[in-house]
């Protein structure tokens, strides 16, 4: 049973960092400053950072060892989530691309989970 839910945690961080990679260039593609960087070709951490203008930035961790969700201003940490929270505020990210709102337009809000 514990070894197929390590399996399962694998496979899912490995998902969670593929949508990331997608996430950063579809991003880039919009005018936002973003990247995602993975460690080695396992893909099973990667680091996800992306600003939306004004010293306003978003870093997002995933690793085995767990997930996080900082926001900062003005160098300053603003809001950190982890787990689940921190997965769930990915949606705002993606809510700029489908929304096509531009970097100098954008305002990002924390989801209720």
């Amino acid at each position: 049973m514990f070894i197929r839910l390590a399996e399962q945690h694998r496979y899912f961080v490995k998902d969670l960092v593929m949508s990331l990679q997608a996430l950063a260039t579809a991003l880039e593609n919009q005018g936002y400053l973003a990247s995602c960087y993975t460690c080695g070709g396992q893909m099973n951490s990667a680091s996800f950072m992306v600003s939306l203008g004004n010293d306003h930035l978003i870093r997002f961790l995933v690793s085995d060892y767990g997930i996080t969700w900082t926001e900062m201003r003005d160098d300053r940490e603003l809001m950190k989530l982890e787990g689940a929270e921190a997965i769930s505020q990915l949606q705002e990210l993606a809510n700029l691309i489908k929304q096509q709102v531009s970097p100098q337009n954008c305002q990002i809000r924390t989801l209720k989970v």
